[in-house]
């Protein structure tokens, strides 16, 4: 907590705010990069939504309380930013956030970014069949190994529900790939 605390100072510190800066990008923009690319499936809307992310904890850092950790706090952004992202593209065409997930999923073969296989073209594609809660969800336990909670922070949901969550999703993905 100490070491986060000597972080938080040197990025809000305009002497060291630029290096300090640099460096949460070097540790986090993966991982962000990946969590936020599960939620809008296309690489160019998620390198949107990870450089919105990082404006927006760039220009809120002063405003981060330091009730959870950084990584917590810039992944609820990130979160965030995916979501309004995803909403406005689908609101743009006039169809659901689920119409257009589908419709990026069925995209995914051709993606030059995309290098699973059969069987992970299968599961992304059930995975985008659920609904919007159940997929942050699922992915966020399944991929990512989060912990129940560490996800209620993020999402506020209580643990209870985002473990029904997490079970309806895995049975509506087992369903989906097994016909």
């Amino acid at each position: 907590m100490e070491q986060q605390n000597q972080f938080i100072k040197a990025l809000t510190s305009p002497d060291t705010q630029e290096v300090a800066f640099y460096k949460l990008l070097a540790e986090y923009k993966e991982r962000l990069y990946w969590h936020i690319r599960k939620i809008v499936i296309d690489h160019e809307d998620a390198d949107d939504a990870l450089q919105n992310t990082f404006m927006k904890v760039f220009e809120n850092i002063n405003k981060f309380k330091g009730n959870s950790s950084i990584y917590t706090w810039m992944y609820k952004i990130a979160t965030n930013e995916a979501l309004s992202l995803l909403g406005k593209k689908s609101k743009q065409l006039g169809i659901s956030n689920e119409e257009w997930i589908e419709k990026q999923t069925a995209q995914l073969a051709s993606d030059v970014y995309f290098d699973g296989d059969a069987m992970q073209l299968k599961l992304q594609k059930a995975i985008a069949m659920l609904p919007v809660k159940q997929r942050l969800v699922f992915n966020m336990r399944y991929f990512e190994e989060m912990k129940y909670e560490k996800m209620s922070e993020i999402l506020d949901t209580s643990v209870g529900g985002l473990k029904a969550s997490y079970h309806h999703a895995v049975k509506k993905i087992k369903n989906t790939i097994n016909g």
